[in-house]
């Protein structure tokens, strides 16, 4: 299936049409964060496409963790009410299923008055070579997938429905969060048999893994701490308060060599300095309705989709912490849970209209 071309142009700078100022001057914003903060880039124009996806509903396709996997250039899409996971060749497009994931009907749980949904895949991770893990609401499993030939390999199941999953390869383990029932799961990579469950008083929200400090980081959504987890002893040996607000804390990225886990709160980001008790190192703000960010470690770029604002957020993250602001690109309402992709390229789920966003700079 080919993208289909929905574009708008963002920029900074002299010589813009009338058309293109009046986006260009969201991306002229900047949130300054504690402390020095680096001079801000010029921003590159931006376009935006969208990608469809087959098999959507009236409701869409329930869409949340997206994942890049660089080792064979494709976007896995976990497309949770259609039993399967969408994976597409960013070069060109085209898309390949896996199907036969298990689906389950739930209550929602966003207000809409006792109504039902369909769920099931919903979180890709990049495990070893030859291997991405997803993570299934439909059956609360957490299977295998080979990255090449893209089939099923084996799976494992939980007594809760997973929501975050992440490989930690230091000890060959997967790591599940479970916010239904408070607490996070460890599997074996191999067998995905589940080896530990850690309780929590609160619902861990986000992932991400230190291997340096050997921690894993989750937050405590509903408590609005951040918490450092021993990959060994799994003791919790730090807890933060990043002061979210009453939506607390969500999404996690780690930044390897600066120490600087990057925390994701409903209308910003934050960067914590986990060397130094957690102090925090900067901030930004961004549109309404972030649940999650990422890490482009080539650009030096943090991306994040506000949801409710309909726009995605790249901020310019400096070794110290900073954050200064680089554009903000408006995509579609509900476009949220971005993933930077090749050539500063970002792809964000759209589930009302069963599409990915995609986001890309133009010289």
């Amino acid at each position: 299936m080919r993208a289909t071309s929905r574009v708008t142009r963002v920029c900074q700078g002299a010589g813009m049409s009338r058309f293109v100022i009046a986006f260009a001057l969201v991306g002229c914003t900047h949130a300054q964060a504690p402390g020095p903060t680096a001079s801000t880039p010029v921003a590159a124009h931006y376009e935006t496409t969208t990608i469809a996806l087959p098999g959507a509903s009236v409701d869409g396709v329930g869409m949340d963790y997206l994942l890049y996997d660089p080792r064979t250039s494709a976007l896995w899409v976990p497309a949770g009410n259609t039993g399967s996971v969408d994976v597409i060749a960013v070069a060109t497009g085209a898309i390949h299923r896996i199907p036969g994931f298990a689906t389950t009907e739930v209550e929602r749980r966003d207000g809409a008055g006792g109504t039902k949904r369909i769920v099931g895949p919903s979180a890709a991770a990049l495990g070893p070579a030859g291997t991405v893990y997803i993570g299934n609401r439909g059956d609360a499993s957490v299977c295998a997938v080979d990255e090449v030939a893209l089939t099923i390999k084996a799976c494992g199941h939980l007594d809760a429905m997973p929501d975050g999953v992440i490989y930690v390869a230091a000890r060959h383990e997967v790591w599940v969060t479970t916010p239904r029932d408070q607490s996070v799961r460890i599997l074996d990579a191999t067998t995905l048999a589940q080896t530990a469950r850690l309780a929590f008083d609160g619902s861990p929200e986000g992932f991400a893994v230190d291997a340096a400090r050997g921690r894993f980081y989750t937050n405590l959504e509903d408590k609005d701490l951040t918490l450092a987890i021993d990959l060994a002893t799994h003791a919790t040996v730090a807890t933060w308060h990043p002061s979210c607000g009453e939506d607390g804390p969500h999404g996690l990225r780690f930044v390897d060599g600066d120490g600087l886990l990057i925390v994701a709160c409903s209308d910003r980001v934050e960067t914590l300095d986990v060397a130094h008790d957690g102090r925090r190192a900067g901030a930004l703000a961004t549109g309404d309705g972030v649940d999650d960010v990422d890490y482009d470690v080539t650009t030096h770029r943090i991306v994040v989709g506000g949801a409710k604002a309909g726009t995605l957020t790249i901020g310019a993250l400096a070794h110290d912490g900073a954050i200064t602001s680089v554009a903000v690109v408006p995509t579609a309402e509900g476009a949220r849970n971005g993933v930077a992709g090749p050539g500063g390229k970002v792809y964000l789920a759209h589930s009302r209209p069963g599409e990915i966003v995609v986001v890309s700079p133009v010289p």
